[in-house]
């Protein structure tokens, strides 16, 4: 019964780290979430240098304020269907960990919905899809308002080697 109950605390825990406050956002007509603390700021899209030799997910670097910040498509980093850029098209500018360093890197996403509060409770496990899908990047499905919102472990989105590559790009 021990080791039961310890299982459970465990798993209570896991979900209590993922309760707190999300940046939601629109790809392709679903719902995501990022984690507050990992945004630093949002903004609408700009001029971006295309950088020979880099993966179709990776659009290239921005200069936002002097900092050269690389960005990724995360329609083309899904395997999303591609789409015209929009007037609510923009770039949310997040702070990734990857090996101990921290990464600034924007996301083109089609558009900002809105901050929410989502508790443990509304959380669930991502489905298992089987061996050959890789969803180690899902931190879970939040239930929502009837919907579903898709949130995301930001600092998994990329492979360790596509951080550092990212990380390089932008320097």
């Amino acid at each position: 019964m021990g080791e039961h109950a310890t299982v459970i605390n465990q798993a209570v825990k896991v979900m209590g780290d993922r309760e707190g406050k999300y940046l939601t956002f629109s790809l392709a007509g679903e719902e995501y979430g990022i984690g507050i603390l990992k945004v630093k700021e949002i903004i609408g899209m700009m001029t971006i240098t295309i950088v020979p030799q880099t993966p179709d997910y990776i659009k290239g670097v921005i200069n936002l304020r002097g900092k050269v910040i690389p960005v990724i498509d995360l329609r083309a980093k899904f395997s999303i269907q591609q789409a015209e850029y929009t007037e609510r098209t923009c770039i949310i500018v997040v702070e990734i960990s990857a090996k101990g360093r921290t990464i600034l890197m924007g996301i083109v996403v089609d558009s900002v919905s809105e901050v929410l509060n989502i508790k443990s409770a509304d959380i669930e496990e991502t489905p298992a899809f089987g061996t050959k899908l890789n969803t180690e990047f899902i931190l879970g499905l939040a239930k929502v308002g009837g919907g579903i919102k898709i949130l995301l472990d930001i600092d998994s989105v990329l492979s360790v080697e596509e951080a550092i590559l990212m990380d390089r790009v932008g320097t």
